[in-house]
């Protein structure tokens, strides 16, 4: 097996990155951390909940999913004619877990011992797909009862309510998970076709962090890879609705039993769809900046919301950005919706009018990439977040030599374009009865 290898250095971090790309198109990540006793392995194919409608390159046919297939073989890998992965990754004294997001789904696991038996069988049960109508009928049957749970959780519906206030046709707007009804359409064949498509070694990536031996490590899954028989796959083609640049409505409102009520409000950012690579990861972290700066716990407006019991330490501002999508997020729980409302939007107004002062940006500057710095400590932030980076043709070791580079000016733009008033959601939980 043929591999291509290289090592990058980040000279601020003071990491050594190893990256190897295996026949047919596997990119393998190694990052030695030595005196770690932790290791961490994630194991990632660029395929989420949004990717429901397909082709390959040479085809003119459009494959169409139901809702929730990304989601389904996650929970069906972990099965097998022998048993459940997860046994296995226990009896070797090592957790795992495995997540679907709207742009990827991995299977990761921690250990301290039995690094080697564990990462077999990672790309042991990845790779081998066991699906029956009669396993697939009984995780139907799971799936359901996970998505009747998940209709009763305040900050899930909160969340998803929210992006169906932004979205009128993008799929991102749609629950994970899917529906009852788009999960009774999901199949046998149907998960084997779309394993096929999205779980090859070309449209995947594994992320290995702790005190390792890069070559040895590179070794082992050249190995387990050799003998699978891969053919070269060609270039899928992700096919998405045309959005349009006005929001579905303006404010959802959903009884449920709750303490206090949860406000999300939220900008549609009709930029980002035209970025790629380090412009889009360049408009993601000024928008991290503005956020920070607006609605931050350093900063004046928080700290009076709080004083007056108007959020808690949960309250927050979050951006969010892909390659065909993007929004803004604020909110939490408060004990008045409408006022807290009022306060955010005052906020949002007061610096589209008066801009981002100096001392702010260069505060909020250094406090993104100390964080930034502080959290390479941890084994998890460093693997999932580089291949979330990854998979939308950005590099996270980038961050501190892009925030050093963006200049306060640019947020003026930014924030024009983001926090446009006209293209805003709201999104409420309130106490029922």
């Amino acid at each position: 097996m043929k591999d291509n290898y290289k090592v990058i250095e980040n000279r601020e971090l003071q990491e050594k990155l190893y990256h190897y790309r295996f026949y047919p198109g596997l990119d393998l990540y190694i990052l030695p951390k030595p005196g770690y006793q932790k290791k961490y392995a994630v194991f990632s194919t660029r395929f989420g909940s949004i990717d429901n409608r397909f082709r390959m390159k040479s085809e003119q046919e459009v494959t169409e999913l139901p809702d929730g297939v990304a989601h389904f073989l996650e929970h069906k890998l972990f099965e097998d004619q022998y048993g459940n992965a997860f046994d296995r990754f226990a009896a070797l004294g090592a957790s795992s877990n495995a997540f679907t997001s709207f742009t990827q789904t991995s299977y990761l696991f921690s250990c301290t011992a039995n690094f080697e038996q564990s990462l077999n069988h990672l790309l042991d049960f990845v790779q081998d797909p066991y699906f029956t109508e009669k396993t697939v009928k009984k995780e139907q049957g799971i799936i359901a009862q996970e998505i009747k749970m998940y209709e009763d959780h305040p900050h899930w519906r909160v969340f998803f309510n929210l992006l169906a206030g932004l979205y009128r046709k993008h799929p991102v707007r749609n629950d994970i998970a899917g529906t009852l009804e788009s999960i009774s359409r999901i199949g046998p064949d149907l998960l084997y076709s779309c394993y096929n498509t999205f779980y090859h070694p070309s449209n995947m990536a594994l992320f290995i962090v702790g005190d390792l031996v890069p070559e040895q490590v590179s070794r082992q899954v050249a190995e387990n890879l050799n003998g699978r028989n891969y053919q070269p796959l060609e270039e899928i083609v992700r096919i998405f609705p045309q959005e349009p640049a006005a929001i579905n409505c303006e404010r959802k409102v959903q009884e449920l039993v709750v303490s206090e009520p949860i406000i999300f409000v939220g900008f549609k950012d009709t930029v980002v769809e035209n970025l790629q690579g380090r412009d889009l990861m360049r408009r993601e972290i000024l928008m991290e900046l503005i956020l920070e700066i607006l609605f931050g716990s350093s900063e004046k407006l928080y700290n009076e919301l709080y004083g007056e019991n108007l959020i808690d330490e949960n309250f927050g501002a979050d951006y969010t950005a892909e390659i065909n999508y993007g929004y803004a997020m604020i909110g939490g729980e408060t004990r008045d919706p409408d006022q807290l409302y009022e306060r955010i939007m005052k906020a949002v107004a007061k610096i589209k009018k008066s801009g981002v002062n100096t001392e702010q940006f260069e505060r909020h500057r250094r406090k993104v990439l100390g964080n930034y710095i502080r959290r390479f400590n941890s084994l998890e932030f460093i693997a999932n977040n580089f291949l979330a980076y990854r998979f939308r043709d950005n590099d996270l070791f980038e961050l501190p030599a892009i925030l050093q580079e963006i200049r306060r000016c640019e947020a003026v733009n930014v924030i024009e374009e983001n926090l446009d008033p006209t293209r805003h959601a709201v999104s409420l939980v309130v106490p029922s009865g």
